[in-house]
């Protein structure tokens, strides 16, 4: 079964790119799997404090994961999926499509600053000739109708 890819961040992009991928799941009996990456970063301390900042980012993912399940739920009957993974943000995303072969898009949400699309357009749209599945980018200035009318 058909399944779009969307991660989980705290940029304002990413609501765009939920949106997209919970409306077109809807509308081709798909599935989305959601994908957060802790960066190691967040863990360059003792070995203990490390653990227990491991554990707390895992709940922030999990409660803003289930702000995004709930409506997804709700408006669009689907179910989605989390996955977590742990290091370098494009290492994971690529990882995570590798890992899994019912990932078929992966959707990304592009920004709408003067520094350009963002990070993850910017690195991924580099290995995108070499990636086994398309990349969607919703522009971040799309309003919620305009990505009902092109769903």
């Amino acid at each position: 079964m058909r399944k779009f890819m969307v991660v989980l961040d705290n940029s304002t992009e990413c609501l765009n790119a939920m949106r997209f991928a919970a409306m077109r799941a809807e509308k081709t009996g798909a599935r989305v799997e959601i994908l957060a990456v802790i960066p190691p970063e967040e863990f360059n301390h003792w070995i203990g404090v490390g653990a227990i900042m491991r554990e707390e980012a895992r709940d922030r993912i999990s409660a803003h994961f289930e702000i995004f399940a709930k409506w997804m739920r709700e408006k669009h009957n689907v179910e989605p999926e989390l996955v977590i993974r742990e290091g370098e943000v494009v290492n994971e995303i690529l990882a995570q499509i590798n890992d899994d072969a019912e990932v078929d898009i992966l959707v990304l949400g592009a920004g709408t600053d003067r520094k350009g699309p963002g990070p993850l357009v910017s690195q991924l749209s580099k290995s995108s000739g070499t990636l086994d599945v398309p990349i969607v980018i919703v522009p971040g200035n799309l309003s919620k109708e305009q990505i009902e009318a092109i769903v």
